[in-house]
């Protein structure tokens, strides 16, 4: 792969000219081909009114990118609604009890899947927090709740409170040392962070489009470890986790033997069609460079910020940062609109603003954001 200099990429994405997006662990920013694949859908019924056809090749190219994206084989790959589907999915699929009913997450799982967890109480299992230290949760803190009971292990890829990078290989490994499946959430690092689910060894990750996948949100991707089977058939169901959907028999409750047996109703087509847009755009860049580069706007920000004197609640190890870089405020609401009244979209989220950056973001975009924070300082 010919390697896309951060420039030329920006340069695909024409709102950056007028505004800097520093938002993308919330939303990604507009891509001229996600606008172009946004109208193909459009074209696609004002030519044809209802073209089916088209928009299942459409759900199988999303399927079949996504799949080579980390490393998976199509077969491996669900089509789900959002993250919360996808773990419902598999939190539904298992049994709690005969010695294995503990689900063992932590305080920075994002609620989106945290919650799912928690209500399988209901069922039977027992859940496991992981407890928080500095802003980061350690392998041991996990281990301390891993042993022989464990039936699933949650483990977020990157945290969306504060861009922690988590432990996630060495996790799997307790894991599996004890014979507990492991789900990994990687929705605050797919797209500028390299995965390939072969190496991480897990046996489920989900992860949505509308983030650094430069898509749009209702469409998600769920990965099976292929060979898993459930212990209890998938209860949330509908006619596309038929083995053949377009059969129209109502009285069929046939799985595929495929990661396919977790999807459900109607594909969320425009969203499908965004998903594929935000893949061809991240297919023309070396994702270990994406993170490379990421990772050196992190480092430059955090060491203006502390310089300044500012807190922040991101680790200062880079080797734990992802990429963002939280900014502790008394009022970071207040402060994220003030930005965006400069032209500069941040995300806000608890007592901090997240700054997360992609590969299209700049030095010079740190710059400007340096001289609106000192305004912000001096009001």
């Amino acid at each position: 792969m010919t390697t896309m200099t951060p420039e030329v990429f920006r340069a695909q994405f024409p709102g950056l000219e007028r505004s800097v997006h520093l938002a993308s662990c919330s939303q990604g920013a507009l891509s001229r081909e996600l606008a172009g694949e946004l109208l193909d859908f459009q074209s696609s019924i004002m030519e044809r009114g209802a073209p089916w056809d088209l928009w299942m090749e459409k759900v199988e190219e999303a399927r079949n990118r996504f799949a080579a994206f980390i490393g998976a084989s199509p077969q491996e790959i669900a089509v789900v609604p959002n993250a919360s589907a996808g773990a419902y999915q598999i939190a539904s699929t298992q049994t709690y009890g005969n010695g294995r009913d503990r689900i063992i997450t932590s305080e920075l799982e994002f609620p989106s899947v945290a919650n799912v967890w928690v209500a399988q109480e209901a069922r039977g299992a027992k859940i496991g927090f992981a407890q928080e230290h500095a802003g980061t949760v350690c392998a041991e803190d996990y281990a301390a709740l891993i042993d022989e009971r464990t039936k699933l292990v949650s483990v977020p890829l990157i945290t969306y409170r504060n861009g922690s990078r988590l432990p996630v290989a060495e996790v799997i490994q307790i894991a599996r040392a004890h014979g507990a499946k492991t789900f990994i959430d990687a929705y605050q690092g797919a797209g500028v962070e390299p995965i390939n689910v072969r190496e991480l060894g897990c046996d489920y990750l989900v992860t949505g489009s509308l983030k650094y996948m430069l898509g749009v949100a209702g469409v998600a991707f769920l990965y099976v470890r292929g060979g898993l089977t459930d212990e209890v058939s998938p209860q949330l169901t509908g006619w596309f986790g038929r083995r053949d959907p377009f059969a129209f028999d109502p009285r069929a409750v046939d799985y595929p033997e495929t990661a396919r047996r977790f999807e459900s109703g109607t594909y969320a087509v425009p969203a499908v069609y965004a998903a594929i847009a935000g893949m061809k755009m991240l297919a023309q860049i070396d994702q270990t460079e994406v993170q490379r580069h990421v990772a050196a706007l992190t480092r430059e920000l955090t060491e203006e910020l502390t310089t300044a004197g500012l807190q922040l609640d991101s680790p200062l190890d880079a080797a734990r940062r992802g990429p963002q870089v939280a900014l502790i405020d008394e009022n970071p609401s207040e402060l994220a609109a003030f930005l965006e009244s400069k032209h500069i979209i941040a995300s806000p989220r608890g007592r901090a603003v997240r700054i997360a950056f992609h590969y299209y973001n700049l030095s010079e975009d740190i710059t400007t954001l340096l001289k609106a924070l000192d305004e912000w300082r001096h009001i």
